[in-house]
């Protein structure tokens, strides 16, 4: 290898190795459209295998924030690829496009070959829990960029769906209902917040977390994956049941919800009609937050919200029971009025 670049803090053998060990974690998550194998200059997929009648390709990108300084200072590398995959194919099934493949890219002060396996292997686990095909992607090692313990992750995914098929909300009337689906705790939103709140308390990501059975610690807890919503959601789409979805990210209800809405309509959200995760309520209390800010900056403990017809609610409901989730029934929409906000959230205080 060239000295020289290796003088320049790039170590290319340790490039080889960290390619090496990401082999066994992608061919796992390989399809029958995947044409190819890892290492060439472009991933490829034979669409025509699908059979769509007419396909329209959906695409999304997103990286993981602050949360990955959590999972760099606690060491736990191996599930921060999980929440890079999640936060890109919740965004895209909502639509009702099945994922079809993902690219990441990790760029990193310094490739050291475990680190990047135990990133690479979160990333094929959320590959392979969505359905989608992990088919390329670039590790680049930028010292001067980043320190020597840090890196970043971000990726994207592109998906399919009939054209007549597409979900965007334009069937949503008054009188359907809105189910949520559980998140699994903070997600990959609003870290920002909670390193201030834990930083000006004095909490240590090595703290025990309060109340947790399984004694896991405040970093371990916070770092929980983003949840994928995938074969749940699909589920609903192959039977025609989805009219609208609204992946609950940053800003929460109040800011997503309104994103699959139609004019003429709000949504009226029941606040009590859920278990709210007490990560929540233990952020909250910790920072003085009141609880309009909570509600505009987390989940909540609601990380999907899907629309459906009130005659269709107990299919649905079965539906996704069926598919592992916990539904709960959480609001309705009602016709709005002249300057009324599109989501009402009862039971939230400012």
């Amino acid at each position: 290898m060239s000295k020289a670049y290796k003088q320049a803090g790039v170590n290319i053998e340790a490039g080889y190795e960290s390619v090496n060990r990401m082999k066994s974690h992608v061919t796992r998550t390989r399809r029958p459209e995947v044409m190819g194998g890892l290492g060439g200059f472009g991933g490829m997929f034979d669409l025509s295998q699908k059979g769509y009648k007419e396909p329209v390709l959906v695409s999304g990108t997103d990286g993981v924030g602050t949360k990955l300084m959590v999972a760099q200072e606690t060491g736990i590398h191996d599930t921060i690829g999980i929440d890079a995959v999640a936060m890109c194919v919740n965004d895209i099934v909502v639509q009702g496009a099945e994922p079809l493949f993902f690219l990441d890219y990790l760029a990193l002060g310094e490739n050291k070959p475990d680190v990047v396996e135990k990133i690479i292997k979160g990333i094929a686990d959320g590959c392979a829990e969505a359905g989608c095909a992990l088919i390329g992607g670039e590790t680049a090692e930028m010292p001067g960029m980043y320190e020597t313990d840090e890196y970043d992750v971000a990726g994207f995914v592109v998906g399919a769906a009939e054209k007549s098929a597409l979900i965007d909300g334009s069937a949503i009337q008054e009188g359907d209902v809105l189910i949520g689906l559980p998140s699994s705790g903070l997600h990959s939103n609003g870290f920002s917040l909670v390193r201030k709140i834990l930083a000006d308390r004095g909490i240590s990501y090595s703290d025990p977390m309060p109340d947790d059975e399984g004694g896991r610690t405040v970093g371990e807890w916070i770092l929980t994956p983003t949840k994928i919503y995938v074969k749940p959601v699909l589920s609903l789409v192959k039977q025609g049941l989805l009219k609208g979805a609204a992946h609950n990210t940053g800003g929460g209800l109040y800011e997503n919800v309104p994103r699959m809405l139609p004019e003429g309509v709000k949504a009226v959200v029941d606040s009590t009609a859920w278990r709210m995760p007490s990560i929540f309520t233990w952020m909250g209390t910790l920072g003085g937050i009141v609880q309009r800010d909570m509600y505009e900056t987390f989940n909540m403990g609601i990380g999907m919200v899907l629309a459906v017809s009130e005659d269709q609610v107990v299919e649905a409901m079965s539906l996704l029971k069926e598919a592992g989730e916990e539904p709960v029934q959480i609001g309705k929409i009602e016709r709005t009025g002249a300057g009324e906000a599109p989501v009402i959230i009862e039971g939230v205080r400012l």
